[in-house]
């Protein structure tokens, strides 16, 4: 559905996009993580059409989206800095939107106010943080877009309503195949939604993978010999990180091999423990030269 390739952007001498490519299947919750400067939002900016790409190409349901009205009117964003006019309320606001995207469901923005309990009739600008979030889930959802695209967008929200908000976009996803991408620091809330994730570090893509298969790429293996293992343990394939406590080893590995050779090794205890999505992206940076080193898990 979206599909990005070899886009490259500068601002000023820096490459902030480097022949940069992702591709987000249709249907699909795509979660974008990266360390802060490594380019998410200015792709999300080139992917809703508001940068045109140096090189390369950004199509959206296989069109060319820079420039493109008809194509941008299936896509919506929300962003930290959601943009709405400041003495609109919410219902000028909504009429606003109905305006603008022919897909705008009366009939879903009015059952949607039963999530929000908002006051229509309030300016938008008066309200707090969470409040604004809410609208602009509740018109956004209402526009029945076929992409929707969200950077860091559960800031201020309590609890219940992020939950109530996810249920939301799932049940979209599910029932009419809505594309989502979404990015955010908070990796734990993007493991329980996400479907694919892709790592971005220095405007380059460094990984790109189902959920499932980016977890079990990277292992956790707690490991203990009746001899020192040590040297054994450096040398096994893809290790990534190795720790000791008392008698037990925490060994971190890419691949099966190292399963393999730890197996071979007899050990008196080897327990393999799936990492996080956190873990993951720590342990990727952390082959780049980024000092994790002091992290405990």
């Amino acid at each position: 559905m979206i599909c990005v390739k070899n886009v490259t952007k500068h601002f000023d001498d820096f490459a902030v996009l480097d022949a940069f490519s992702m591709h987000v299947p249709k249907g699909a919750i795509y979660g974008l993580i990266g360390p802060n400067g490594a380019g998410k939002t200015t792709i999300i900016n080139h992917i809703v059409g508001a940068l045109r790409p140096e090189n390369g190409e950004i199509l959206v349901g296989g069109e060319a989206v820079y420039e493109n009205s008809a194509v941008k009117e299936k896509i919506l964003s929300i962003a930290d800095d959601w943009y709405f006019f400041g003495t609109y309320t919410i219902r000028q606001m909504a009429a606003f939107y109905k305006d603008t995207y022919p897909s705008f469901s009366t009939e879903r923005y009015e059952k949607l106010r039963e999530v929000f309990h908002l006051d229509e009739k309030k300016q938008i600008r008066k309200l707090s943080k969470g409040q604004r979030r809410q609208v602009a889930f509740w018109l956004s959802l209402s526009s029945m877009p076929e992409v929707l695209i969200l950077d860091e967008p559960l800031d201020g929200l309590d609890p219940v309503m992020r939950k109530q908000i996810l249920n939301l976009v799932i049940a979209d996803v599910a029932d009419r195949e809505l594309t989502v991408l979404v990015s955010s620091h908070n990796l734990r809330e993007l493991e329980d939604i996400c479907d694919y994730v892709g790592i971005i570090h220095e405007g380059k893509l460094l990984l790109e993978k189902p959920l499932d298969e980016v977890r079990g790429g990277v292992c956790k293996f707690q490991v203990s010999f009746a001899e020192d293992a040590r040297t054994f343990l450096e040398s096994l394939p893809g290790l990534l990180h190795i720790s000791k406590t008392g008698s037990v080893y925490t060994v971190i590995a890419k691949g099966d091999e190292a399963a393999a050779a730890l197996s071979e090794r007899k050990p008196l205890l080897c327990e393999r423990i799936s990492l996080t999505l956190e873990e993951v992206f720590i342990y990727e940076l952390g082959g780049l030269g980024y000092d994790f080193k002091n992290i405990i898990f």
